[in-house]
């Protein structure tokens, strides 16, 4: 059986090593040079592969179509593929939030474990090559016409990616396979991503690290909290927090956007502190002494928020000014302007409607034969290695089935 695979990425590459046996003669169509070129970036070049967390908590930090990968995840899980990869000579190690990466922490070991494993399972590759059209004939063969040549399979893979880092060859040519098949696109939006705000008086905060902080959104539906570490850019803000955030909210009306700077200190707790630190200070102007408190870039715009002189002297502030400094402090608001462009977020939400795939070994219900596995699918989960193991758990199931075929 010829089994045709568009697509060199993580579920790619997965798919065809573990669909390989003596029977079926597997090709790889790649439209960039290398394989793994996502792969190369992931984990700040490290290779975030998966998370060492256990099944329920792993499922739950997947945000869209958990339950769509109940079957494919319980049949392949993370700890599945940690011993796969040990056992095939790639040593792993298990770092703070249960993140795995390869022992080494190189991204480009990742890659060459899989060259080798391509080499050594005899999967055509061909990379270079990029897929112009694809159609079934009437004899149930898939039709592949790239810039190079036409080939003919009786069974294809769809890996192609979504559409965040265009530059790694994610530009959603499996979403215009897909709609060619009638399949229903769900509509696509960063997750991942920095989020923009509109406010003009925080240009003194660019390039502000905050820690231990928490950043809030309410939508139309419901609040969101989310504590930890971020940055402040130029009309944007990115970060550990934000990035899960944004993953939360890319579906929702927000209707308000701030940062809790002192989120271990309930109005109350807050407030004895700011008067304990007046009164040691009471002489002292204000600007100065809630630099004790806050981050010294900081102080200047919460007191032009509070409506407060920076001058004036401690003594002088009333309670009412108090209360709405605190306010500000625990409600910075940042005036929502939407996510960063899906190109520079870390994955993509939305795709190919997983109604329309069978959840056990990712093939169309409408293309007999046709199946979609990886970032081309909706499916989507916030950061740590779990969009890895999405990917690589849809490929197995993928390839498991593409191998009984022939066994």
């Amino acid at each position: 059986m010829d089994i045709g695979i568009i697509g060199a990425g993580a579920a790619g590459v997965f798919t065809a090593i573990n669909a390989k046996n003596k029977n079926n003669k597997v090709s790889i169509i790649e439209k960039n040079k290398q394989i793994g070129k996502k792969l190369f970036i992931t984990g700040k070049g490290r290779c975030n592969i998966t998370n060492a967390k256990f099944f329920d908590e792993f499922l739950d930090n997947i945000v869209v179509n958990k339950k769509f990968m109940y079957s494919s995840f319980t049949n392949f899980d993370n700890y599945a593929l940690m011993d796969y990869l040990e056992n095939k000579g790639l040593k792993l190690v298990v770092q703070r939030g249960d993140r795995v990466f390869p022992k080494s922490e190189k991204s480009s070991d990742v890659i060459k474990f899989f060259e080798n494993l391509i080499k050594k399972n005899h999967i055509d590759i061909k990379l270079n090559e990029k897929v112009e059209k694809i159609i079934k004939d009437e004899k149930g063969k898939f039709i592949v016409k790239t810039n190079k040549d036409t080939y003919s399979f009786d069974k294809l893979v769809i890996a192609t990616g979504g559409l965040s880092y265009p530059l790694t060859g994610s530009t959603g040519d499996g979403y215009k396979f897909a709609k060619e098949f009638s399949h229903n696109l769900i509509e696509t939006k960063p997750a991942l991503c920095p989020i923009k705000f509109k406010d003009k008086d925080l240009d003194s905060l660019n390039g502000i690290s905050l820690r231990n902080v928490s950043l809030n959104v309410e939508t139309k539906d419901r609040n969101f909290s989310e504590f930890g570490e971020m940055l402040i850019g130029k009309d944007f803000i990115t970060g550990p927090i934000v990035l899960t955030m944004s993953s939360l909210i890319n579906k929702s009306q927000i209707k308000d956007l701030y940062i809790d700077l002192k989120p271990a200190l309930d109005f109350e707790k807050l407030d004895n502190r700011i008067v304990r630190d007046f009164e040691n200070d009471l002489n002292k102007d204000i600007v100065n002494v809630l630099k004790n408190l806050l981050l010294n870039a900081f102080v200047e715009v919460i007191l032009e928020r509070a409506k407060i002189d920076f001058h004036k002297k401690v003594n002088q502030i009333t309670k009412e000014e108090r209360y709405e400094l605190i306010d500000v402090i625990k409600h910075f608001k940042l005036e929502f302007n939407g996510l960063s462009h899906v190109k520079n977020a870390v994955v993509t939400s939305g795709g190919v409607d997983c109604k329309e795939l069978n959840p056990k070994n990712m093939e169309s219900k409408k293309v007999s034969g046709l199946y979609f596995v990886g970032e081309v699918t909706d499916v989507d989960a916030l950061t740590g290695g779990y969009n890895l193991q999405i990917a690589f758990s849809q490929a197995y199931a993928c390839a498991e089935d593409l191998r009984s075929f022939n066994e």
